[in-house]
Formats: C-alpha cells, sequence, structure tokens
C-alpha cells in the first residue's frame, strides 16, 4: 500500500510517515526486481512510491507504541537505536551518564558485586569455613 494508506492505516500523517522514514525509524525499501515497469507504474509502485507490506506497518506500529509508552519523539527513538547499534556513541553516552551521576562507574558496581559476595559467604557462616577446611586438606575443594 502507498504511504498515505498506510498512514491512515496508522492513525498518522504522510508527513509524519516520512518524517519517521527521514530519521531511518522505518525498514530500508527492498530493492525492486528488474522487469516490474508496467505493473510498478499500474500498482504505484513505480519510482519515488514506496510500498507499505504488513512487516513495515508492523515495524512503525512499533515505534509509535513505544513513543507514546516512553513519551518520547521520534528524533529520541532514533537515537536511542542509533546508541545501540554504534559502539561509539554508545560509549560516549556512557561516559556522560556517569559524570552527571545517572549510570554508577564500573568501579561502584565491582565493589557491589565484590560486597554481595562477602554477604553470601558471611551467611553461609561456618559451614563455608569447615567446607573450605575440608577442602583444603584434601586438595579437591570447591573454591567459592
Amino acid at each position: 500500500m502507498r504511504i498515505a494508506e498506510a498512514a491512515r492505516a496508522l492513525g498518522t500523517s504522510a508527513r509524519m510517515l516520512r518524517y519517521r522514514e527521514s530519521l531511518g525509524l522505518l525498514p530500508l525499501v527492498q530493492q525492486r526486481r528488474p522487469g516490474r515497469s508496467s505493473a510498478a507504474a499500474r500498482t504505484g509502485s513505480g519510482p519515488g512510491h514506496r510500498q507499505f507490506g504488513d512487516a513495515d506497518l508492523a515495524a512503525v506500529a512499533l515505534g509509535l507504541s513505544i513513543e507514546r509508552r516512553y513519551d518520547v519523539s521520534p528524533a529520541a527513538l532514533a537515537f536511542g537505536i542509533a546508541v545501540l547499534a554504534d559502539p561509539r556513541i554508545r560509549s560516549e553516552v556512557a561516559e556522560l551518564g556517569r559524570r552527571i551521576g545517572r549510570i554508577e562507574p564500573p568501579r561502584a558496581r565491582a565493589l557491589d558485586f565484590e560486597q554481595e559476595r562477602a554477604q553470601r559467604l558471611l551467611r553461609l557462616g561456618g559451614e563455608g569455613d569447615d567446607q573450605a577446611r575440608r577442602g583444603a586438606g584434601s586438595g579437591g575443594g570447591k573454591r567459592l
């Protein structure tokens, strides 16, 4: 289906679909097979006319749903995808998050893990110590 029909089916405008496409929020257009020019002209799928299939509509609907659920703009959603897709951007955004206190520094997370491990060992109490001593004597004990 053409863009106007797709927009109607999705409850949005053709202009907003074009905007989402410019941001990279629509699936890439597949290359048309050669030899379809006369049929393409009759169906309106010639050059300049994108056709929307069921998978395209489902992808756009998912994007619209995410935008509504998390109250984000199409541009913010496109940037989120760029962060996930590009390790360089991901790294820089993570660094910003650490600097402004929205993401814990890696060392703090490692310290939390070590504290959790120590608390687990303390909960085991004497039982863990006895097992460690028995294992140390036989050379075949488990390490915690």
